[in-house]
């Protein structure tokens, strides 16, 4: 499990904002959100812990400091005070995702060479043999609808 955990811990934590354009702002250093809004005067920064669906967007004072660690959004003067639709917050997530990927592949800060780790693919062989000896496979039943019978054992104590 814990694979190229070190890469991290030479890293000072820094406060990430996601522009509206999908581009991301690190921030090693504090940094109040005036100054932030000061080069996006159309928007107002949200912490995204703070962000849930069909809740209301509410803004960080301008007198607050970005912290360390935490992940922000500039978002449009329009979605103050307004609930958060789940296409909105879902659009939100890739774009964040985006921005984070870009960043992480752009520059290997601490030189390191790992990537991510995926989970691994099941062959197809052996999709196939499930599939062909009954056991989980797909049945169909009436009007073209799939069906999926659960395997399940005992497992000993």
């Amino acid at each position: 499990m814990g694979i190229c955990s070190s890469c991290d811990s030479n890293h000072a934590a820094t406060a990430k904002l996601i522009l509206q354009d999908g581009r991301l702002q690190e921030f090693p250093y504090p940094v109040k959100v005036s100054y932030v809004l000061q080069g996006n005067p159309t928007c107002f920064i949200c912490n995204s812990d703070e962000m849930d669906f069909d809740d209301v967007v509410s803004a960080v004072e301008e007198d607050e400091e970005l912290q360390p660690g935490q992940l922000y959004f500039a978002l449009p003067l329009s979605w103050l005070k307004h609930p958060l639709q789940p296409q909105q917050m879902g659009a939100l997530a890739v774009k964040a995702s985006s921005a984070l990927m870009k960043s992480n592949n752009g520059s290997e800060k601490c030189g390191c060479r790992c990537k991510s780790v995926t989970p691994f693919p099941v062959p197809e062989e052996v999709a196939r043999r499930k599939v062909a000896s009954g056991g989980g496979g797909e049945k169909r039943g009436r009007g073209g609808r799939r069906k999926f019978k659960a395997i399940l054992s005992d497992i000993p104590e």
